[in-house]
C-alpha cells in the first residue's frame, strides 16, 4: 500500500535525498524524504509555478501545501523584501522545509503545520502560491480556492498549478463564483498555472 503524502504523520522510514536544482536562474539545495510529495525530483507542476509566479514587490506571501519548500524558498530568494509562509498538513514536510530554509540560506520565510490556511488564519497576505495536492481529492483545491479571499489583502493574487485535464469546468466555476474569473499566467507539459485578483468591492 502506498502511503498518502497529504497526511499529518507518514509512517514511512525516514529516507534523506538530495536535490539539488537550478530554478529562476539560481542554485538551490532541497532535501526530500519517503513520506512527501514527489521525493525523487520536484515535479513539473512544482516547476511550471515557480518559473512562471508573479511576486509582489513586498508583503507577506503564502505557500500552501508547501512540501519540502520548493516554491517558497525560491519565491523568498528572490526577493528579499518578501516575507513568505509555507504551511503544509505533513509533519515530515514541514521539518524538512524548515532545513531546505537554513540549507539554502533563506532568511525571509517560515513554516507552519496545519492543514492549509487554519495555521495562517489570523494574516492577510499580498500572494498566496499553491501546487495543490490534487491526490487527496478536488474538493481540497476548491477549498482553496473559495476560502483564499479571507486572506488575501486587496489586489493581492491566487497563483495556483493545476493538471490542465483534472477539474477543468468545476475550478472554471469555483474561480468565477469566488473572483469574477482567472487568468492563465503559463501552459507548459500538461499543467496550468491559473492566477486571480481580490478586486475591491
Amino acid at each position: 500500500m502506498v502511503e498518502h503524502y497529504f497526511t499529518s504523520k507518514p509512517i514511512s522510514k525516514l529516507k534523506l535525498r538530495l536535490i539539488n536544482i537550478y530554478l529562476r536562474g539560481r542554485h538551490f539545495r532541497f532535501y526530500t524524504s519517503s513520506g512527501v510529495f514527489s521525493k525523487r525530483r520536484i515535479d513539473l507542476g512544482t516547476k511550471v509555478l515557480i518559473e512562471n509566479m508573479i511576486l509582489p514587490e513586498r508583503g507577506y506571501v503564502l505557500d500552501v501545501g508547501c512540501g519540502y519548500g520548493a516554491i517558497g524558498i525560491v519565491a523568498a530568494a528572490l526577493n528579499p523584501n518578501l516575507h513568505v509562509v509555507m504551511v503544509d498538513v505533513n509533519e515530515r514536510a514541514v521539518k524538512l522545509a524548515k532545513r531546505n530554509i537554513k540549507v539554502n540560506g533563506i532568511a525571509n520565510a517560515e513554516v507552519k503545520c496545519g492543514s492549509l490556511y487554519e495555521p495562517v488564519k489570523d494574516l492577510s497576505f499580498s500572494c498566496i502560491l499553491s501546487n495543490p495536492p490534487i491526490s487527496a481529492g478536488i474538493d481540497i483545491v476548491e477549498t482553496i480556492i473559495a476560502d483564499a479571499p479571507k486572506y488575501m489583502c486587496e489586489g493581492a493574487t491566487l497563483q495556483i498549478v493545476v493538471k490542465s485535464k483534472i477539474g477543468r469546468e468545476r475550478l472554471k466555476q469555483v474561480f468565477e463564483k469566488t473572483f469574477g474569473g482567472f487568468t492563465v499566467l503559463a501552459r507548459e507539459s500538461g499543467y496550468r498555472v491559473l492566477m486571480a485578483e481580490k478586486k475591491s468591492r
